[in-house]
C-alpha cells in the first residue's frame, strides 16, 4: 500500500511538473519563472499544511527547505529529456524516499502520519484516463 502512494504521488508530481514545464514554455519567460511558481506551489501547501495541521513555524520552515529542495531535484531530472520516462521515475524514487525521512525526522511518527494522511487528502485530483 505504501509504495501504491509513492506511485500516486509521482504520478501527480510528474503532472504537475510537466504543466509547469508546459506553462513555463509557452510563457517564454526562463527559469526563474519556472522557479518561482515552484516555490509559491510549495509555499502555498505548506502553509495550508501548517494550518491543517498546526505545525510550528520552525516545522514549517523545514518542510518548506525539504520540498523546495526536492522539488528542484525533481525538475532537474524531469527536464532531462535524454532519459526514458522510467529511467527519470527511477531516479526520482531516492529523492521522495529521502524528502520522507527528513520530513519525519522533523515533524516526528505521530505527526507525520498525520501528514502523510493529510498529504493524500490534499493531493490534487488529476482527470483522465490512461492516456
Amino acid at each position: 500500500m505504501n509504495a501504491s502512494k509513492h506511485l500516486i504521488a509521482c504520478a501527480a508530481l510528474l503532472i504537475a511538473l510537466f504543466s509547469a514545464t508546459s506553462t513555463f514554455a509557452q510563457g517564454g519567460g526562463g527559469r526563474m519563472m519556472d522557479t518561482a511558481a515552484a516555490r509559491q506551489r510549495v509555499e502555498a501547501r505548506v502553509q495550508k499544511a501548517k494550518d491543517d495541521l498546526k505545525l510550528t513555524q520552525v516545522q514549517a520552515d523545514s518542510l518548506k527547505a525539504i520540498q523546495m529542495d526536492q522539488s528542484a531535484k525533481m525538475r532537474d531530472i524531469f527536464m532531462d529529456q535524454s532519459a526514458s520516462m522510467e529511467d527519470r521515475r527511477a531516479k526520482m524514487q531516492p529523492l521522495r524516499e529521502a524528502a520522507n525521512k527528513r520530513i519525519e525526522a522533523v515533524l516526528g511518527a505521530d505527526l507525520y502520519k498525520k501528514y502523510q494522511d493529510w498529504e493524500a487528502a490534499n493531493r490534487p485530483q488529476r482527470g483522465g484516463g490512461g492516456n
